[in-house]
């Protein structure tokens, strides 16, 4: 059952759409797609934790797993403690959890996180841009590495991948399930759900990406971070950190996976969540509109609790770092 905070502001749904709808070069619809960041790249400072050098999933070596496939797969690991994974989403990479792990790690917890194929550091093969390989690719983290008990949290297209992996793999090395302004049940219209954004939408972040990549990601940053609205305090750096992780990953990639963030239908994976999980979704996100996005989610996910941030835009990790801190630490520790 969802518990479901009452603050919601009225009206904000059609304004959301009117965004994504519009705006020259399809910049409004590009913003759908998109991941928290965080601040410029930290220094790799905590112990590293792994298990053995090779298992069934893929083998580990230094900060890189490669998979079944023989695809490379970046990834960071600090500290130790109570696991807590990190997916990040479209077009960002594991940088984008910085405020997260940052603040987790020194509080006890061994922080990991990834890139996903295509994505960062990680390798960019023609072949496996898919949410099923995604989803591959997180379990072969996570068996390589060996968690257990771990505190799954994902954002945007990272939420969509943590629950595919969970509707894939199970809850065997899952304790609990954080899902952050993420993508499920599924963003395109379709028959189950009529609500959803048409997928003229998507081709326009297609052909954005595929004009002019460079510009598409600095204009989609604005209406990402709500950097657009009125009064907002725009911070370059932000705007900087979100370009230079969305040019680091392959073109190709981040292509492909337009497609698997707007199309796949989670719905099913969500039923398939058997952990408390905690949904976070801002009522001002621009990108992943609440009301097609994290109330369905929660009320989907058996046992899951729904905390609605009031204004808050789609990069809420980034502009309300402190709140989404504090509610991981209370959840995990709950």
């Amino acid at each position: 059952m969802s518990k479901q905070n009452e603050t919601q502001a009225a009206g904000h749904s059609s304004s959301r759409r009117k965004v994504l709808l519009s705006g020259a070069g399809t910049v409004g619809a590009a913003a759908v797609t998109a991941v928290t960041l965080g601040a410029p790249a930290m220094a790799d400072a905590a112990t590293k934790k792994g298990a053995s050098s090779h298992l069934s999933s893929g083998s580990k070596d230094m900060s890189y797993i490669t998979t079944k496939d023989g695809t490379r797969i970046f990834y960071k690991d600090w500290g130790s403690g109570r696991p807590v994974v990190f997916s990040h989403g479209w077009p960002l990479d594991a940088d984008a959890w910085d405020a997260q792990m940052l603040f987790l790690v020194q509080k006890g917890f061994r922080v990991i996180a990834h890139d996903r194929r295509g994505h960062g550091r990680s390798d960019q093969p023609a072949r496996g841009n898919d949410m099923d390989t995604y989803a591959d690719d997180l379990a072969a983290v996570l068996d390589t590495l060996d968690i257990k008990e771990a505190v799954l949290v994902g954002h945007s297209t990272g939420g969509g991948e943590v629950s595919h992996y969970i509707g894939r793999h199970g809850t065997k090395r899952v304790a609990k399930a954080v899902l952050i302004g993420a993508v499920p049940p599924t963003m395109a219209k379709s028959a189950a759900y009529p609500n959803g954004l048409p997928l003229e939408v998507f081709d326009g972040i297609r052909k954005g990406v595929a004009d002019n990549r460079s510009q598409f990601y600095k204009d989609l940053a604005m209406p990402f971070f709500g950097f657009n609205r009125p009064n907002a305090k725009v911070s370059q750096g932000t705007i900087d950190a979100f370009w230079a992780q969305g040019m680091a990953g392959g073109i190709l990639g981040q292509y492909l996976c337009v497609k698997e963030f707007s199309e796949v239908d989670y719905t099913e994976d969500l039923k398939k969540i058997d952990v408390p999980t905690l949904v976070l979704h801002g009522d001002d996100d621009q990108i992943v509109p609440i009301d097609n996005a994290g109330k369905l989610s929660a009320k989907i996910v058996k046992n899951a609790t729904l905390k609605i941030y009031p204004g808050a835009p789609h990069g809420m990790c980034v502009t309300h770092a402190d709140q989404v801190n504090a509610d991981l630490l209370a959840f995990i520790n709950s």
